[in-house]
């Protein structure tokens, strides 16, 4: 398990960014937390290493949002209105796990039936300022257990200080 701190939306944004390089077709992720806690800024960020965050909508009503470009196919789920695994199952939801990359928005639903090796991401609002988001990022089975999530923070600006002999 690995806590990243994010203090803005940017850096989160950023942060799914530089992630994206290193997932794949068939890769799953996983997003968990409070309504407003950063999971969609996440996923803008994560098409944003497409060429795709212009396309970004929340699927709330739809269930899926399918982003497609030459290189990998992207879906985008939702799952906060489905009521149970069954229906996941019903509407053909284990198809896309082979198809492209999938993100789980409320994933926990179907934990049950994803692959053996997915990443599930919790984001956790700060009490004090609400601009910054802990992820604590969790690899499931094998795949991701050896990765070094810190290689994908943003590196924040230095501010340079001047001396000014006077």
């Amino acid at each position: 398990m690995t806590e990243i701190l994010c203090k803005n939306e940017d850096e989160t944004r950023v942060f799914a960014k530089n992630l994206a390089g290193i997932i794949k077709r068939g890769d799953v992720i996983v997003l968990s937390g409070d309504l407003g806690a950063g999971k969609t800024k996440f996923v803008e960020g994560f098409l944003e290493h497409y060429n795709l965050q212009e396309e970004i909508s929340s699927p709330t009503f739809t269930i899926v949002n399918e982003y497609h470009n030459p290189l990998i196919d992207i879906y985008h789920f939702d799952l906060y209105r489905v009521n149970d695994i069954y229906e996941f199952e019903n509407i053909g939801g284990e198809e896309y796990f082979e198809r492209g990359i999938c993100i789980f928005e409320w994933g926990e639903l179907i934990e049950d039936i994803l692959p053996e090796d997915y990443l599930k991401i919790s984001f956790e609002k700060d009490e004090i300022n609400d601009n910054i988001r802990k992820l604590i990022l969790e690899p499931v089975g094998n795949k991701f257990s050896e990765v070094n999530f810190e290689e994908f923070i943003p590196r924040r600006k230095r501010l340079k200080i001047l001396f000014v002999k006077g």
